[in-house]
């Protein structure tokens, strides 16, 4: 088994996720649009300097999007944005 890749291009971002072979791409792409939307939630408009002053908060949420290697909730990129993490960091 091997490893897959996929990206999104967003604004001025590029966001690259690394996964293995037997995952879907389709929702790969889907989680990275999630995480896009968590990331503005949290952030007021994602940019460069939010991931690279804030690398530990980034990690915290797709640390609670992920766990155990399965995501947490599999549903529409609108429903899943934990109150837990936008509450937690929007402070």
């Amino acid at each position: 088994m091997g490893t897959k890749m996929v990206y999104k291009h967003l604004a001025t971002l590029y966001f690259v996720f690394v996964f293995d072979s037997s995952e879907n791409e389709l929702a790969m792409l889907d989680l990275v649009q999630v995480f896009v939307e968590t990331l503005d939630r949290c952030f007021k408009n994602v940019c460069e300097l939010d991931i690279v002053f804030n690398f530990n908060k980034l990690h915290t949420i797709l640390d609670e999007m992920i766990s155990g290697d399965r995501l947490e909730k599999q549903s529409s990129s609108t429903s899943f944005i934990p109150k837990s993490i936008t509450e937690r960091f929007t402070r």
